[in-house]
């Protein structure tokens, strides 16, 4: 006869371990709380935070129990008893307590980075082992041996509290029936958190204005968990926005858009003529330099800290972009809109998604047909973020990464030092026959912050800080233009000095404008200089350096000339962060969230207030938020505009 005892233990040791996480989570979001009293005080309700987080601790612990216990119900006793089951239910225990525990212990560094929990780019990143090792062994090595050594502790406690003897889930059906399922319907409830139609998620208790202090009621293994989910809604459209068919996201783009409707070639895709056929083709070579994580709080003149004197001093050169705004928050989310003109979308950068592997349009498409010779040159790992993948498989004759670099002065954790990359691409550009088209990103100017020796007057007296890291981009940038200017390629060359994103994410509000706003410079032969003040977008750079290249055709970029818009025309900009969507046109700013309300605000002094809605300034945002999905899910984004139509 089986003893009730041994009937009660197992289920009870695995009730332990749900109530020692819960605990777990609770706690660390106590301290979380703590670190961000002042933000938690100034914009949410504390009770709601922590019933709210309770109950998203709950879903999680229900969401790794339910198995084991399923187990328990279905499978036949003389396996239940075996030391395989076991075994293996004993690891299911350890691996998902040593992943709470881990990614908790990790969030106070990956928050006070990207002010979110760890989500998409948390498993993005762990595409690129060698790179993020050498990140965290050179920034982040205190915050790794803790949380390792902590989880390690924690598997230790666990093998000590758990013991799974085979005898003890000898279960009769009766037991099964009366004890197990009631507890595995239990369980799925909890799963849930909710009767209604769909379960709970991230946005289901967002209540704050500030992002950071919605991402605190999580815990950051279901929101890595949810993240990873999430990848599934890339190709079916579901992205928790009112939905709209994709004839009429087009066709409504097409209205609100600054190119004429007659320059459309059809009403099923964005696909349009620009430039002027009539003119006599005399293209210029376009140079792109994106600066790695070059925010506006970092050039004196926009306001930010005097640490590019160089970007400074040529600003007074060129025209001066002194209201752009980047689509995002990632290099492959900036590269995607400068290159491609594409806008930002809550899923995965282009770069890296399946449709856009080839067939999708970049401007070395257009400028191809032009006869250009289109180079990408890195100075670091070119499959990062799958860039050089991409950038091959869509118009691009020739990809440099560190693989390439025979020679160079400095080797760092991201590649070699923007010196070598300038010095690299700049020996290309004087053996190249003209036209060209030079894509060179930056790498420096990233944590760990690795430059060469004797370059700078160190700005702070520590060597690898932010401050020296720019200081240093600044000064690698300002030897190439001083050495370019004196080449046989500047005259007949157009240049854009742009960064892909800000350093990181700061600000308390549902998307941080202040930290989208960066720096952007174009100077040409004959460009008069002058600042553009207007908002300007990432996506519209590509139109603009095409215009003034001289180069026409078509193409289904969706930015607009910044040179030829009305002048009554406030400006745009597009910005995401993380499921959050921000349109932005002059000072007026609506936020579009999964499966709420829209809702508007003033941008004025780098801060958000709320205001009434306006229901075209909603329709608009709610048009730019749904059209990249229709774009990419359509495949209507292609070089080819005869292949470019709804079905």
């Amino acid at each position: 006869m089986i003893k009730s005892d041994s009937l009660i233990r197992p289920i009870a040791q695995l009730a332990w371990l749900a109530i020692s996480i819960l605990v777990f989570l609770g706690l660390s979001r106590v301290g979380l709380v703590i670190w961000q009293w002042d933000r938690v005080m100034n914009s949410g309700d504390l009770v709601h935070l922590f019933v709210s987080g309770l109950r998203m601790d709950i879903v999680l612990v229900c969401q790794i129990m339910l198995l084991p216990i399923l187990a328990l119900i279905l499978l036949p006793t003389r396996l239940l008893c075996s030391r395989l089951f076991t075994g293996l239910i004993l690891l299911w225990c350890i691996v998902w307590s040593s992943i709470v525990v881990f990614m908790e212990l990790i969030t106070p560094a990956y928050m006070g980075f990207f002010e979110t929990r760890p989500g998409r780019i948390f498993f993005e990143y762990l595409d690129h082992p060698q790179e993020v090792s050498s990140l965290i062994y050179g920034a982040y090595l205190p915050t790794a041996i803790i949380g390792l050594g902590l989880t390690a502790i924690t598997t230790l406690l666990i093998l000590k509290k758990l013991r799974f003897g085979g005898d003890r889930f000898e279960f009769p059906v009766s037991y099964r029936f009366v004890v197990l399922i009631p507890v595995f319907l239990m369980l799925s409830l909890g799963a849930r958190s909710t009767l209604g139609h769909r379960p709970v998620n991230p946005s289901t208790f967002a209540k704050s204005k500030d992002q950071l202090v919605n991402e605190l009621f999580l815990n950051s293994t279901y929101s890595l968990l949810y993240s990873i989910y999430s990848l599934r809604h890339e190709d079916s459209g579901d992205s928790g926005l009112p939905a709209m068919e994709p004839e009429e996201v087009i066709r409504s783009f097409q209205r609100i858009s600054t190119v004429p409707m007659v320059d459309y070639l059809n009403q099923q895709s964005t696909h349009h003529q620009f430039g002027d056929n009539s003119k006599p083709s005399s293209p210029k070579n376009i140079v792109i330099i994106v600066e790695e994580s070059l925010g506006a709080r970092f050039v004196g003149s926009l306001g930010g800290l005097p640490l590019t004197p160089n970007l400074d001093a040529w600003s007074n050169k060129g025209l001066w972009l002194t209201n752009l705004y980047a689509t995002g928050i990632r290099s492959a989310r900036g590269l995607e809109a400068i290159v491609s003109g594409f806008p930002p979308s809550s899923s995965r950068s282009v770069l890296k998604l399946g449709k856009s592997q080839g067939n999708f349009y970049t401007m070395a498409h257009t400028l191809a047909e032009h006869g250009y010779s289109n180079y990408f040159v890195y100075g670091g790992e070119g499959h990062f973020d799958n860039m050089k993948g991409f950038f091959l498989s869509n118009g691009f004759d020739t990809a440099i990464d560190i693989n390439d670099y025979d020679e160079f002065e400095f080797k760092g954790t991201w590649g070699v030092s923007d010196e070598d990359l300038f010095n690299r691409a700049h020996s290309i550009m004087l053996e190249e026959q003209p036209p060209f088209f030079t894509l060179i990103f930056t790498s420096s100017f990233h944590s760990p912050y690795e430059f060469p020796d004797g370059k700078i007057e160190l700005v702070d007296e520590e060597k690898n800080t932010k401050h020296n890291g720019v200081k240093y981009a600044d000064y690698a940038l300002g030897q190439y233009l001083e050495k370019a200017s004196q080449s046989k390629y500047w005259k007949d060359s157009i240049f854009l000095i742009v960064a892909d994103h800000d350093e990181r994410p700061r600000g308390r509000s549902l998307v941080p404008i202040e930290s989208y706003h960066i720096p952007g410079l174009i100077i040409a032969d004959g460009l008069t200089p002058r600042h553009f003040d207007k908002v300007a977008s990432h996506i519209d750079l590509l139109p603009t350096l095409l215009f003034l290249a001289n180069v026409s055709g078509t193409a289904p970029f969706v930015g607009h000339n910044l040179l030829s818009i009305p002048p009554d025309h406030h400006g745009r900009a597009i910005m995401q962060f993380g499921k959050n969507h921000a349109y932005m046109e002059g000072e007026n700013v609506v936020i579009h969230q999964p499966d709420r309300a829209a809702e508007q605000y003033l941008y004025a002094s780098k801060t958000l207030t709320p205001t009434t809605l306006q229901q075209d300034m909603a329709r608009k945002a709610l048009i730019w938020a749904s059209l990249p999905g229709v774009l990419y899910r359509e495949e209507l984004y292609t070089p080819n505009s005869g292949a470019a139509q709804l079905p």
